[in-house]
């Protein structure tokens, strides 16, 4: 090797780092880190002619980077359906336990909370989103025995809507808020007879009840109200049960009355048979309900609470929707995270209906939808044809569809629902299992994901948690802290 001496005094004295000081010299308070820039091959061909990239959008939160080509990934389904990359702001997230589903979740939590998106956790039954919330500012009502309840006849924020309006839009969100009482007040008399539905002369006594004391205008109406009114038994209810006395009226409600007096005295007590204890904020960043104190009563009472919460919550979605349209209020985001979704349809025949209901409009209310579920066995545990063909539907109607680790099995099924090239099935399947037993080793399918929009090509995406994200997003505390 030839040494080369170089003598820099030839050219002059060297200029400092932030330059010299005097005009003109280029002289800089702070050297700034480099500018990155991405382009097309064309446009970066003459800088670097090896450039390439996966074509991922660069529009909303990151969720991780690219397992192929190492660029960021990001997410937002509001800014994709704006772009025209997608129909609709649904997310359905499919994976094994412990793939990491809750912190993909909570990473586009934090991001929509942060760029003005109210979060809203519908259900956490476990719960996951308790301290992620509290960290950002927002609301946790805890919804149990001895808790906080949740009255299903509570209109929420669209009463507060309500009292604000006149006219005939006003008529309107009346007739919303009534057939939202009594769509839920039904959901909760099936879940209660373990499926038995209710029939069309209580469904319409049930309405006449609503309607009488919402003519009433004392407060919002409970359940024990409902069941004053029917042991009252005013000419119009009964007209309603087509009785021809008294102990005729008092027979064709017997089965009702149970069944409602199961909401405030059977194994639902104390959690429905009151007025809401703690509204939601309206202006808070994120509200997570956290029902993880009922999830051990069993799924009827785990179902209740969750068809109570997502009735409860959007209707915080309506009725800021009512107001922003009426110039009372700024319009708003939404993001509502349906975990454990199949937990609560399971319950009882037809529940599936008032959840579909509330996921329909979506696009039209501004709210964008998480469901994360593990399999889609728990479609096939709902209880008919019926409620497994629209549980289906709800899933297949969400425009991102996002996989984790999951078999070969499972990926026959999904293959059905969306279109898996032989590469994606197996990089989705070597992600379900590890190879080799190794303690301390990581789960090679922790924290990655498939990423499918429609027929294109999916984007496999690796997330990695940085900062506070190892303790806010971290599901396995529990589990930590009794090992040994």
């Amino acid at each position: 090797m030839t040494r080369i001496d170089l003598d820099v005094s030839a050219f002059g004295p060297l200029a400092p780092a932030w330059g010299w000081r005097r005009p003109h010299a280029g002289r800089a308070v702070h050297v700034a880190a480099g500018v990155e820039y991405q382009a097309t091959t064309v446009q970066a061909a003459g800088l670097y002619p090896f450039t390439a990239g996966s074509g991922a959008p660069l529009l909303g939160v990151p969720i991780g980077r690219h397992q192929l080509w190492g660029e960021s990934v990001l997410l937002d389904p509001f800014e994709w359906l704006n772009a025209g990359l997608t129909t609709n702001t649904g997310i359905f997230v499919l994976g094994q336990p412990g793939a990491g589903k809750s912190a993909l979740a909570k990473r586009l939590v934090t991001g929509m909370a942060a760029t003005g998106a109210q979060v809203l956790i519908l259900g956490d039954t476990k719960p996951d989103y308790t301290r992620l919330v509290r960290h950002l500012g927002g609301q946790v009502i805890c919804v149990g025995r001895g808790l906080d309840r949740i009255n299903p006849l509570d209109a929420g924020p669209l009463g507060t809507a309500l009292s604000r309006m006149t006219g005939p839009e006003a008529d309107q969100l009346r007739l919303e808020v009534r057939g939202r009482r009594l769509t839920l007040l039904i959901a909760l008399c099936t879940l209660v007879r373990d499926g038995g539905r209710v029939s069309n002369t209580e469904e319409v006594v049930l309405g006449r009840v609503i309607d009488l004391l919402a003519e009433r205008r004392s407060g919002e109406p409970v359940i024990p109200d409902v069941l004053a009114v029917l042991d009252q038994g005013p000419d119009t209810i009964r007209a309603a049960t087509r009785a021809t006395s008294l102990a005729d009226y008092r027979r064709r409600i017997d089965d009702l009355v149970a069944t409602l007096r199961l909401l405030c005295e059977g194994t639902l007590a104390g959690v429905f048979d009151a007025a809401t204890s703690t509204p939601i904020d309206l202006s808070a960043p994120a509200v997570s309900i956290d029902i993880s104190r009922v999830a051990a009563a069993g799924d009827k009472l785990v179902a209740a609470a969750m068809l109570s919460a997502w009735s409860y919550g959007y209707a915080v979605i309506d009725a800021a929707a009512v107001l922003a349209d009426q110039g009372l209020a700024p319009r708003r985001r939404h993001l509502a995270v349906m975990d454990e979704l199949w937990r609560a349809l399971r319950g009882a025949p037809g529940l599936v209906e008032p959840a579909d209901a509330l996921t329909r409009l979506s696009r039209n209310l501004g709210v964008a939808q998480i469901m994360l579920t593990h399999s889609l066995d728990d479609l096939d545990a709902l209880a008919t044809d019926e409620d497994r063909a629209k549980g289906r539907g709800m899933a297949e109607r969400c425009a991102i569809k996002i996989l984790a680790a999951l078999p070969s099995r499972e990926l026959d099924r999904i293959g059905l629902m969306v279109r898996l090239s032989g590469p994606e099935r197996d990089m989705v399947a070597c992600w379900a299992a590890p190879e080799a037993l190794v303690p301390g080793a990581t789960h090679p399918g922790r924290g990655k994901y498939l990423v499918k929009t429609g027929e294109r090509a999916g984007m496999p995406v690796a997330l990695h948690l940085v900062g506070d994200e190892r303790w806010l997003y971290d599901t396995d505390m529990a589990v930590r802290a009794g090992a040994r």
